[in-house]
């Protein structure tokens, strides 16, 4: 007998960025089709999905923690492995005995055929990622567990930057069919989703092997009925020109968040990573940003112990940080990726140097955060709340400062409230909604 026959639930885990939780959903949605339960991954399954990630070498440790957790919960379980770890490392993967299905990225659109069709046999179905020329459309996609809805435009890269695993993972620039993308919101907002978030590999190249661009999207995307909101995923510096900026602004759901990539703030350790770009460069598009956009909030990564880093060179990074002021800082110590040109440069940062340098500037990005917030101080702003946490809802302002308001009504989540900020409390703001009577009347929203 067919084991699918007896199969009703599925649970999913999925680590790394917004594209793969975008590729999750499209999986779920696509397995709700099939008939299947969707369940907690802490429960006892019938299938288990990994969707992996391989960014770091931690990426790929945790990866193969969760794989191998998932069958302890129920050894006669399907589990399923795809994503960029299985994508770059079949061979590593293969090793892994409890796997049963491992699927690269190409092939996670056919999830629901390559269960159906699995004998208690290993099946492995992954491409040559970098010969694939067309997106691959999962179909119109409206299913999400959260009040935004992630949106996957764009797939691929072509920057490979020195010491990133990602062009190998994901292949090169394919950008998804606008038709597409408008038919899949459109039907987001009739399920009254009030945020989108546009997200892809490297989102800034959209568009650019179809004849269209980002902005043309956006614009069409704007004139959507029923979305408030639309949240630019991670950005590559160099999109942010002054044409883009001027014609972004004119979009008045662009939510004034931007995440840039930035990396180091030494032109030197820029170059040995292969970015594209000089720091007079990225800081030219942050005051284009700041003027246009006067309550933008800035976050971006960075990598510390880079090879070849010397003291000086993060000192020059440290002195650029300060000067930007951005609101968060993402901080990642350089680890060694088998396969890329950074791995095999000459004077690698020892780890205790790392750690040095990852603190200095996770406490500078404290720093910003906490004295960025106390600007909200008795001010009013907008926030979309999202979700039940204790005995408060929280939520994000346009710029993505999360906000919490204490209140147990389910009728504020998925509403866009006027909130006072009245506390700070480390990293969040605490407000009340401006509009007492909202408990009464159910009508007090943006």
């Amino acid at each position: 007998m067919n084991k699918q026959i007896q199969e009703k639930t599925v649970a999913f885990y999925t680590l790394g960025c917004k594209v793969n939780q975008y590729e999750t959903n499209a999986m779920t949605q696509k397995m709700i089709q099939a008939g299947y339960k969707i369940i907690d991954f802490e429960e006892k399954a019938d299938v288990y999905v990994v969707n992996t990630c391989t960014v770091t070498n931690m990426s790929d440790r945790k990866s193969r923690q969760i794989i191998r957790r998932a069958k302890e919960r129920n050894k006669n379980a399907i589990l399923v492995v795809t994503g960029c770890y299985v994508q770059v490392a079949k061979k590593e993967v293969s090793k892994i005995k409890e796997i049963d299905i491992m699927l690269g990225n190409q092939e996670k659109k056919d999830i629901v055929a390559h269960i159906e069709t699995y004998q208690k046999q290993r099946q492995e179905s992954i491409s040559d990622i970098l010969q694939e020329k067309t997106f691959a459309e999962f179909g119109n996609i409206t299913y999400t567990d959260k009040t935004r809805a992630v949106i996957k435009v764009q797939d691929g890269c072509d920057r490979f930057c020195s010491y990133c695993m990602i062009p190998y993972a994901r292949g090169r620039i394919r950008s998804r069919n606008e038709k597409e993308v408008i038919t899949e919101i459109s039907e987001i907002a009739k399920k009254g989703i009030k945020e989108v978030v546009i997200t892809g590999i490297h989102l800034a190249s959209y568009g650019r092997d179809s004849h269209t661009s980002l902005i043309d999207l956006l614009r069409q995307i704007n004139a959507i009925e029923g979305i408030k909101r639309i949240r630019l995923g991670s950005l590559e510096p160099t999109l942010m020109q002054k044409e883009f900026i001027e014609e972004l602004v004119k979009l008045e759901k662009i939510c004034d968040h931007f995440h840039l990539s930035l990396q180091s703030g030494c032109n030197e350790t820029l170059q040995r990573m292969n970015r594209k770009y000089t720091k007079e460069e990225f800081e030219e598009g942050i005051k284009l940003i700041r003027k246009n956009f006067p309550h933008a909030s800035l976050t971006t990564d960075i990598i510390v112990g880079f090879p070849g880093e010397t003291e000086e060179e993060f000192q020059e990074t440290y002195q650029f940080l300060k000067q930007v002021n951005f609101y968060k800082m993402h901080i990642f110590k350089y680890s060694p990726r088998k396969g890329t040109k950074a791995a095999t440069m000459p004077n690698q940062i020892e780890g205790k140097i790392k750690e040095q340098r990852s603190k200095k500037l996770i406490e500078l990005s404290k720093q910003n955060q906490e004295e960025q917030n106390k600007a909200y101080m008795g001010k009013e702003v907008e926030v979309l709340l999202e979700e039940q946490e204790g005995e408060y809802i929280k939520g994000h302002t346009s710029n993505y400062i999360m906000v919490y308001v204490k209140s147990s009504d389910k009728a504020l989540e998925n509403t866009i409230q006027k909130v006072r900020i009245a506390q700070i409390k480390g990293e969040t703001l605490v407000g009340k909604t401006a509009c007492p009577s909202f408990e009464q009347n159910r009508k007090c929203t943006v």
